[in-house]
């Protein structure tokens, strides 16, 4: 008895070691730090790591080709700007001056290696847009809360 008890307290030990591992390796590959872009190239110490950055896309210099799975674009925030390099499937509404999150790393030559795209809404949801305050005014819903 004692021997197939010493063989199921080794087979625990390796299985919650296992799954202490993977949780682990998990939590450290899935937290990523999340900042503006002007933040991002002031502190230098986020630039080995992967980072989430959000700004605008920049008005010159967007080459992008939603076919061939990429963009390349300048990344602003408060006159500050970092050169994002995107492959994958572009958003339907990037466009320049458009507020984006990017996900991914800074490489040697200073490009910003992203794999993560996403845009932010419309400011036609934001309560103190132009557009909705006309909407409001006309007597419709801008957010759709009294649609039947």
């Amino acid at each position: 008895m004692t021997r197939i008890r010493t063989k199921l307290i080794i087979a625990l030990l390796v299985i919650g070691g296992a799954v202490t591992y993977l949780v682990q390796a998990g939590v450290r590959t899935g937290w990523v730090y999340s900042m503006d872009a002007d933040a991002f190239l002031e502190k230098t110490e986020f630039h080995s790591r992967r980072v989430r950055l959000t700004g605008n896309v920049g008005l010159d210099n967007v080459d992008s080709n939603p076919a061939m799975l990429y963009a390349k674009f300048n990344l602003e925030k408060n006159d500050k700007s970092v050169r994002v390099d995107y492959h994958g499937a572009v958003p339907d509404m990037f466009k320049p001056g458009h507020e984006v999150v990017v996900e991914g790393e800074l490489d040697e030559n200073g490009v910003f290696q992203a794999d993560v795209l996403l845009t932010k809404c419309a400011s036609k949801y934001d309560p103190a847009s132009p557009h909705s305050q006309e909407m409001m005014e006309q007597g419709e819903d801008p957010y759709g809360e009294n649609d039947q």
